[in-house]
């Protein structure tokens, strides 16, 4: 079984369970802007024409296409039912619905999840255009909590590439680490490690220039950007944000080094009192994540350890979904601010993979920024790689 037929089976067992009759997909030229729910219901090919992908909770799997796209789809073996139009698929779509009744209609968008709001808003004006005078255009609702679950539920297999993202993302850092010299430049380590990720044929987790992050020591400015020329110095914290696509799914991990002076044998005092802190924010973080949690209280956990160790909170949320992107969507273990939407009020449930990322800055020496990647099991959260749990010692 194909990896988006066993996601398709996954999608019906979700649309019993959320009590949802019908799943509508409706895309069009997926070479130019493509629905994210595609990669799990039908692949990494395109659809040209208007197209329609139905999924019903009775387990009916329905694809309306252009003619010479039927021949295609129909060799996927994904869905049972296979329509080629020519002029218009108006009627073969409402001709589907007379036949199947559906109360409700899930549809592509979102207000919450990215990943779930793939219907273009001229799609669903032409989606409510076609069904009109018919009672099915009041009975259009969010596929939110249908993509969520199928996103964020992963199977064995999703979960084994995942696992092989991340065994390939730490031999990158420790090939790094053994690399790395005082001297070097952000942008010189980038090229190294990027180089690993071309001569093992794969992607970066996220956009080539901004993966890895290289920030070295505290003029370095840390967020979604690339290395620089700042070069890297004893005395400084160089923090690493980093991860590979392989096999389409993705690992995302950071790493701590402190580059010591001359003399020193182990990192100072406050470098190691920030690093112990955000060792034991993970910890919290990883205790509270458990099926049934909601992602708020998670994010709670971790950054309280941080604030009651006289931090200043960090201005990111906590940990969020990993899976066939770095950011996943779904449940956020993040705090309730405004641009967060709803998402830190959904729950955790197992199966579900996420990073674990609380950060601080220690004046003088730089960023401390951990990220393990963990899945969510039926009694807590287990690591998917080795974290990181002592400071690496850099020697000049």
């Amino acid at each position: 079984m194909t990896l988006v037929q066993e996601k398709v089976q996954q999608a019906v067992q979700i649309l019993n369970e959320k009590n949802v009759d019908a799943w509508l997909t409706f895309v069009r030229e997926t070479s130019g802007v493509r629905d994210p729910v595609m990669d799990f219901i039908f692949g990494p090919a395109d659809l040209t024409w208007e197209s329609i992908l139905l999924i019903t909770r009775t387990g009916d799997r329905l694809a309306i296409v252009g003619r010479f796209e039927a021949d295609a789809v129909t060799r996927l073996k994904v869905y049972e039912t296979v329509t080629g139009y020519d002029e218009s698929l108006r009627p073969h779509l409402t001709a589907a619905l007379q036949k199947f009744q559906p109360r409700t209609i899930a549809v592509n968008t979102s207000r919450n999840n990215v990943h779930a709001d793939g219907l273009t808003h001229g799609l669903y004006e032409i989606l409510r255009d076609y069904l009109s005078g018919t009672p099915y255009g009041d009975r259009l609702v969010s596929s939110e909590q249908i993509v969520n679950a199928l996103r964020g539920r992963k199977t064995p297999a999703e979960t084994e590439r995942i696992r092989q993202a991340v065994a390939t993302t730490a031999m990158i850092y420790g090939n790094t680490f053994e690399y790395m010299q005082a001297g070097m430049t952000e942008e010189k380590v980038g090229e190294y490690m990027h180089a690993q990720v071309q001569r093992l044929g794969l992607e970066t987790a996220w956009s080539y220039g901004g993966c890895p992050m290289v920030n070295a020591g505290p003029e370095s400015q840390v967020g979604h950007g690339g290395p620089t020329g700042l070069k890297i110095e004893p005395g400084q914290i160089v923090h690493f944000d980093f991860g590979v696509k392989q096999d389409d799914y993705c690992s995302d991990i950071q790493r701590v080094v402190y580059v010591l002076r001359p003399g020193e044998t182990r990192p100072p005092a406050e470098v190691q009192s920030g690093f112990d802190v955000i060792r034991r924010a993970i910890e919290a973080a990883r205790s509270a994540l458990q099926p049934g949690a909601a992602g708020k209280d998670v994010d709670a956990a971790a950054r309280s350890v941080v604030t009651g160790a006289g931090f200043p909170e960090y201005k990111y949320a906590t940990g969020h979904q990993l899976g066939r992107v770095a950011h996943d969507g779904g449940t956020l273990l993040g705090p309730l601010w405004e641009r967060y939407g709803d998402s830190p009020n959904q729950k955790v449930e197992a199966g579900q993979v996420y990073t674990l990322e609380p950060g601080l800055v220690v004046p003088g020496y730089g960023y401390i920024g951990l990220e393990e990647d963990v899945i969510v099991t039926g009694t807590g959260a287990e690591y998917l790689g080795e974290p990181q749990t002592e400071i690496i010692a850099m020697k000049t």
